[in-house]
C-alpha cells in the first residue's frame, strides 16, 4: 500500500470532529481514538494510522509502515475502499484540506515574515549607527594621528628636550622618575645620541639601577639604527606600518593558524619572537614584563615551543586574547575588545566543528581546510595587488570596523548558532 493511500486514512479518521465546527468560528477541537480531544494546530504532521478497537499507530518510517500493513491487512484495505465510494467523506476531506492550507499560509506569515522585517529594520539601524561611529572614530583618530606618530616619523636628531621627555615616558611607568632630570638638562634629541652608559650613572641623570640604565641603552641603541621612534603601541605601529597592520588584525580574526604560520616564516624576528615571547614567556621573564620587552629577544625555548605548538593546534585566539591581555595597561578598552572578540570566535569555532561532527560530515574537513587556504590566499592577493591604489581613509574604517565593532558582528553570529543548536537537538 502506498504512502497517498495512509494519508487518506488519517485524514479521514479526523473529519468527523472536523465537518461539525470548520464554519462556526470556535475552536476546532478533534478526537483521538482512546486519548479524549486535540485542539486543532495546522496539517498533521506525522503519520498516524487510526484503526478500529481504539489503536493508535505511529508510521514514521517505510520499515514500520511495513509492520502496520501486515498487522492489519484487511482493515487498511476495507477501510481505503469504504473512503473511495463515499462522496460525502471526499467532500469533508477537501475541505478539511483548505482549512488546513488556509492556516499554514497564515502561520507561516506570521512566525517568518514579521520576523524577516523586523530583524531587517533592527540590522539597518545598526548597520547605519555603525557607519555612523566608524566615520566619527576616523575622524577622531585622524585628528590625533599628527600627536601619535610624530616621533616615530620624525629624525631623533631633531627631537625637542619635551619629545625627548615624551619618548622617556613611554618606556614605561619607572621611567618617569628620571624625566625632570632630562628636562632640566634641556637634553634634545642630537645630545641624547651622545650619552655613554656611564653618563647615565653619574650626575645629573643618576640613574642608579642597572636594569633601567640597560633598558634605556638598549632603546637608545634601536634608535639610533632607526633613526626614528621604533613604535611601541598599536597607534604607533598603525602609523609605520599601515598595511600590515590591516593584513594582520583581518588575518588573525579570519584564520589565525594561517597568518601565524605566515609571520614565522616572513617576518620572524619583527612579529613572531614578541608574540610567542608574549603569549609563552619564560618564567624570569614575567618578572618584569616592561623590561623584558626592550631587552634582544632569543630563539624560543623547547618549553615555549610545547606551550606554543599546543594552544597553536586547539586554542589559537587564545594566543591571540593572551597577547592583548598583556597590553591592558596601554590599551586599555582597545584591548578589551580584542579580548572579547578572540573568545567570541572561539565559541564560533567550536560550534563549526560540533555541526560537523553531529551531521558526520568530518570526513569533508580537509576539503573544507584546502577551501578556505584557497580563499585565503585569493584574498589576499587581490589585496597586495590593490593596496597601492586603496584610499587610507578606507583602510581606517576597515581597521576600526575590524576592531571595534567585528565584536558586535560575532555576538550575533554567536547566538544564532545556539539556537540553530537547540533548533537541531530539538
Amino acid at each position: 500500500m502506498h504512502f497517498a493511500q495512509h494519508a487518506a486514512l488519517v485524514r479521514a479518521c479526523w473529519v468527523e470532529g472536523f465537518r461539525d465546527v470548520s464554519s462556526s468560528g470556535q475552536r476546532i477541537e478533534l478526537p483521538i481514538a482512546g486519548r479524549g480531544r486535540w485542539v486543532w494546530g495546522g496539517l498533521i504532521k506525522t503519520r498516524t494510522l487510526t484503526l478500529e478497537h481504539g489503536v493508535t499507530l505511529i508510521a514514521r518510517t517505510r520499515k514500520k509502515r511495513d509492520v502496520i500493513e501486515k498487522l492489519f491487512p484487511e482493515q487498511i484495505q476495507q477501510k481505503y475502499q469504504d473512503l473511495e465510494q463515499n462522496s460525502h467523506i471526499k467532500q469533508i476531506l477537501q475541505a478539511f484540506d483548505k482549512f488546513g492550507n488556509d492556516q499554514s499560509k497564515t502561520s507561516s506569515n506570521g512566525l517568518h515574515q514579521n520576523p524577516q522585517r523586523g530583524g531587517g529594520f533592527f540590522s539597518g539601524v545598526l548597520t547605519a549607527l555603525t557607519s555612523v561611529a566608524v566615520v566619527l572614530l576616523v575622524y577622531h583618530w585622524s585628528s590625533r594621528e599628527s600627536e601619535h606618530d610624530l616621533l616615530v616619523h620624525k629624525p631623533v636628531t631633531k627631537w625637542s628636550p619635551e619629545e625627548v621627555v615624551l619618548w622617556l615616558e613611554q618606556l614605561g611607568p619607572w621611567a618617569s622618575h628620571y624625566k625632570e632630570r632630562f628636562l632640566s638638562e634641556r637634553v634634545n634629541g642630537r645630545l641624547l645620541l651622545t650619552l655613554a652608559e656611564d653618563e647615565f650613572s653619574n650626575k645629573p641623570y643618576s640613574i642608579e639601577n642597572s636594569s633601567h640604565r640597560k633598558a634605556i641603552l638598549m632603546e637608545l641603541d634601536r634608535v639610533k639604527m632607526l633613526g626614528v621612534k621604533p613604535p611601541q603601541n598599536i597607534w604607533e605601529y598603525k602609523a609605520v606600518n599601515a598595511g600590515k597592520s590591516l593584513f594582520l588584525l583581518y588575518a588573525l580574526k579570519s584564520s589565525p593558524r594561517l597568518s601565524m604560520l605566515y609571520i614565522y616564516f616572513f617576518d620572524y624576528a619583527e612579529t613572531f619572537l614578541p608574540f610567542i615571547h608574549t603569549t609563552c614567556p619564560l618564567e624570569e621573564e614575567q618578572e618584569d614584563s616592561i623590561i623584558s620587552k626592550l631587552i634582544d629577544l632569543h630563539d624560543p625555548t623547547w618549553k615555549q615551543w610545547r606551550e606554543f605548538l599546543v594552544k597553536y593546534a586547539f586554542l589559537p585566539y587564545q594566543l591571540i586574547a593572551e597577547f592583548a591581555w598583556d597590553w591592558l595597561e596601554v590599551h586599555y578598552w582597545t584591548s578589551r575588545f580584542i579580548i572579547v572578540n578572540a573568545m567570541l570566535l572561539s565559541v564560533l569555532e567550536v560550534l563549526s566543528f560540533w555541526r560537523l561532527w553531529s551531521r558526520r560530515e568530518l570526513k569533508s574537513l580537509p576539503r573544507l581546510m584546502w577551501g578556505h587556504f584557497w580563499k585565503m590566499s585569493t584574498q589576499g592577493l587581490f589585496v597586495a595587488i590593490f593596496w597601492p591604489v586603496i584610499p587610507r581613509f578606507i583602510c581606517n574604517c576597515l581597521f576600526y570596523w575590524a576592531l571595534y565593532f567585528n565584536p558586535i558582528i560575532n555576538i550575533d553570529l554567536v547566538v544564532k548558532e545556539i539556537r540553530r543548536l537547540d533548533t537541531q537537538v530539538v
